[in-house]
């Protein structure tokens, strides 16, 4: 796919250390192997030693004993990592004896990592939730300057051209923030214009979806988009955004120009902010396996750090791409 071996070719003049904290799931290994011999990022996987040898030997991956394996049991980082823990969530609660104990959890180890610059981004949710893959980031890792929303966007690439940009659009959120007011709503479409121009390379034209299509139906639901659409053109008055649009009216041209004959982005949009967590996740799984789409994410949006979550129904392909991503976020290369 051009995307990604664009993304992959960037990632490699300037490799940067990704750790996958899912060290003995099979889709991981093998995506590990790949990213490994095609050399567009160092792997470091979370585990013990002795079993992810055995897994790869199982699976005759040829390629993982080049990545550096961390035992969360016993590594010589362990006392320096429990004491920067407590040193960030002691004001919290936290004893030294929890501490102890989730400096052992691969996915609390493997952002007290990126903490302390010895990882440069993380990729994780092959068998773990998004909560828990939250979680220890935002405890950690935290946010961004001034970004009081993370949200997740997902790339959807569609075998044919006739929506988006050749096929391309961008998704969001349909994976971290379950019921945004209109404020968070705002800033959700602003950083996801932000990432679909840095990431994908697409001029961001911003639909804000509902059931309805200016005004052709009340509700406070409906209300919250309009005021999101808002206060995202105070945001940001360069992106090209408008809303309320249903998903028909925004992305076919005929149904825009009938249903939002002023709009410029209806029957135009390449990028589609859902009203919540709920019909942006339907949404892009119901496109990824009917309409047979690839789905690259979600990216993560907001985090200080380049943090990305799988869907525990990945394949070995969206890991290697999701990958290729964070690697790219990690080099400033988006």
């Amino acid at each position: 796919m051009e995307f990604i071996n664009k993304l992959k070719a960037k990632a490699k003049e300037n490799k940067k250390r990704i750790v996958l904290p899912e060290g003995l799931e099979e889709r991981t290994l093998k995506a590990a192997d790949t990213i490994i011999k095609e050399g567009f990022a160092d792997i470091i996987l979370i585990g013990n030693p002795d079993a992810i040898a055995k897994e790869a030997d199982k699976f005759n991956l040829s390629h993982i004993q080049q990545a550096k394996i961390i035992d969360p049991q016993n590594h010589d980082k362990k006392e320096q990592y429990t004491q920067l823990l407590m040193d960030l969530r002691k004001s919290k609660g936290l004893t030294q004896e929890q501490a102890e104990k989730l400096v052992l959890n691969p996915l609390y180890l493997s952002t007290l990592m990126i903490k302390s610059g010895d990882a440069d981004g993380e990729v994780a949710g092959a068998e773990n939730s998004t909560g828990d893959v939250l979680r220890p980031a935002f405890q950690i890792v935290k946010t961004l300057p001034g970004i009081k929303v993370v949200s997740g966007a997902f790339i959807m690439i569609l075998p044919d051209n006739e929506f988006g940009d050749n096929g391309m659009l961008v998704f969001a959120d349909g994976a971290v923030h379950p019921n945004p007011t209109a404020s968070e709503l705002a800033e959700i479409a602003v950083v996801t214009g932000r990432t679909t121009k840095s990431i994908v390379g697409m001029e961001p034209r911003v639909a804000m979806l509902s059931f309805s299509t200016k005004g052709s139906a009340k509700h406070e639901m409906v209300d919250k988009v309009v005021e999101a659409t808002r206060l995202a053109k105070e945001m940001d008055p360069h992106l090209k955004i408008d809303g309320e649009l249903q998903a028909d009216a925004a992305i076919v041209e005929a149904i825009g120009a009938k249903k939002a004959p002023d709009s410029e982005i209806a029957g135009k949009a390449n990028v589609l902010v859902f009203p919540n967590l709920e019909t942006g996740n339907i949404c892009y799984k119901l496109v990824q396996r009917m309409a047979h789409a690839e789905a690259i994410g979600p990216v993560l949006q907001g985090m200080a750090a380049p943090i990305n979550d799988l869907s525990r129904g990945c394949s070995v392909s969206d890991i290697v791409n999701l990958v290729a991503i964070t690697a790219n976020q990690a080099a400033g290369n988006v």
